[in-house]
């Protein structure tokens, strides 16, 4: 089981390769931790913007998206992809 500061810092690193890996104006200050990343409501990311973190994932934290429903789920929201990358932790066991 992983932390709440944990969670925590990884949320804010994720918020900085947000901004950083997408050129994003939104500033992290202004990103609360379960921000859409796509939609009017959220970042307003596109299709290019989600291939752009889905290789970021990849090679930052080793999470790999292999279909549209994983995608779905995974790049809803900044807190899912938090969880996305604590659970490939636990998983393989790394702290």
């Amino acid at each position: 089981m992983h932390s709440d500061s944990e969670r925590a810092a990884l949320i804010a690193e994720i918020k900085a390769m947000l901004v950083e890996t997408l050129m994003l104006p939104t500033p992290v200050e202004e990103m609360t931790d379960d921000q859409l990343l796509f939609g009017p409501a959220g970042l307003g990311l596109d299709s290019v913007d989600a291939l752009q973190l889905v290789v970021a994932l990849d090679k930052r934290y080793g999470v790999k998206i292999s279909d549209a429903e994983v995608a779905k789920l995974v790049l809803a929201s900044i807190g899912s992809i938090a969880d996305a990358i604590l659970q490939k932790r636990s998983n393989s066991g790394t702290p």
